[in-house]
């Protein structure tokens, strides 16, 4: 045999091997037959308790605020405390000149002095002119004269008596006091200088425990915590918790004490009000004694919490859906049948979603496989994972917390 008819052998049992193998594989394809329905994970809407928290942005307020100002016009001798430090009431902050006042003090009470000596002298002669008024010598008109002069000189003394006073109280006012106890500003006014009441603000101080939490609700919303708690308790039925500018819970609890008697026309916004503890967490010399969590005037985030958790209809948060038209979900219904369910959600957390409407307690809601689940088509359906039974189950028993709805009104 040739070369050339070698090699052409050769190519036909190439062509005769590559047919068979091709054969072979379309008889796999045949016997393989079209694929089952597709497995998913379903897991029975249950319900479960949740404690209903709704969010707002709110400010921290303090309760007491104090602007001091100077009452009198006199030079600012000394300073007596440190700027940003906590002062008690009755602390002395500044200490005016006070030697001109003493003085102007001195000199009313001699005039009081000098007045009392005269109507002792009034007396006696209204003494005498009654006592002759029996006699040959006495007139009416000498008793009549004499009680003037002594009635007169009485309101004299009085008169002088009230400037005496008012001297006192204008050289009280060169000693200037904290009111409140609360945390100190800084001075506007250094020694030295003169201060006289129209020269404003010489510092300003806060108190510090307890706070005010302020948060405007929007109306619809208002009406909404209405309707759910004032049949629970009003203002005991909730709780106020803070969560801080750096994110981190504040670890004590407030209440709800007021609601405004008016609505903002600008937001249709109305205020309310809540107390919390401020205490002192630690001292710092640096810091100029206690160091507070709270401050006057920071921005936080205000957690309106029920006190007592509420009964939902709770399914894994990962089984809800959404598209333009809301949200939803897959169930398995006849014949394990995909159905799509529009629902509703209260507060969800980032692991349980609480529908309040558009699905039934015991509805097999698919958690797992929702890629390969179409409205209609038949499913496998099988428990869900434990890991999604394990989170349901840890929310549960740790009271299911809210993830609240935020709203995006300054205050």
């Amino acid at each position: 045999m040739s070369g050339t008819e070698r090699m052409l052998g050769g190519l036909a049992g190439l062509l005769v091997s590559a047919a068979l193998a091709a054969i072979g594989i379309s008889a796999a394809h045949a016997q393989a037959g079209p694929p089952g329905p597709p497995a998913v994970g379903v897991f029975e809407a249950v319900k479960r308790p949740v404690t209903e928290t709704s969010e707002f942005l709110g400010r921290i307020e303090a309760p007491n605020r104090v602007n001091v100002v100077a009452r009198v016009t006199a030079f600012l001798d000394k300073r007596n405390f440190v700027e940003g430090a906590e002062v008690k009431a009755g602390d002395l902050l500044y200490q005016l000149e006070r030697g001109p006042f003493e003085a102007d003090l001195a000199s009313k009470k001699a005039q009081v002095a000098q007045l009392q000596a005269t109507l002792v002298n009034a007396k006696l002669t209204t003494d005498r002119a009654k006592s002759l008024l029996g006699g040959p010598a006495g007139q009416q008109s000498s008793v009549d004269a004499a009680v003037a002069n002594q009635q007169s000189l009485e309101a004299q003394v009085q008169a002088a008596q009230a400037q005496v006073d008012l001297s006192q109280i204008n050289l009280d006012y060169t000693m200037i006091h904290s009111p409140i106890d609360g945390r100190i500003g800084r001075t506007a006014v250094t020694e030295g200088n003169v201060v006289t009441p129209s020269s404003g603000t010489l510092t300003t101080i806060v108190s510090q425990d307890p706070m005010y939490v302020t948060f405007p609700v929007p109306l619809r919303e208002a009406l909404d915590l209405r309707e759910r708690y004032a049949t629970r308790g009003g203002f005991k039925a909730v709780v106020i918790r803070v969560r801080l500018p750096d994110g981190r819970l504040y670890d004590k609890v407030g209440e709800l004490n007021f609601v405004n008697n008016t609505i903002a026309q600008n937001t249709d916004t109305i205020s309310l009000r809540g107390t919390i503890p401020n205490p002192s967490t630690y001292t710092s010399v640096a810091a100029g004694g206690s160091v507070r969590e709270l401050t006057d005037n920071e921005f936080v985030t205000v957690l309106l919490e029920g006190v007592q958790p509420v009964e939902v209809l709770a399914i894994p948060r990962s089984a809800v859906l959404s598209d333009q038209q809301g949200e939803y979900v897959y169930i398995v219904g006849a014949d394990n049948k995909a159905e799509q369910k529009r629902i509703q959600l209260g507060q969800s957390t980032s692991t349980i979603a609480a529908v309040t409407g558009g699905i039934a307690l015991g509805d097999k809601v698919i958690v797992e496989g929702l890629q390969k689940v179409k409205p209609g088509e038949v499913v496998a359906p099988g428990p869900a994972s434990a890991l999604i039974q394990s989170s349901m189950k840890v929310s549960a028993d740790g009271g299911a917390g809210s993830a609240p709805k935020s709203t995006g009104n300054n205050p």
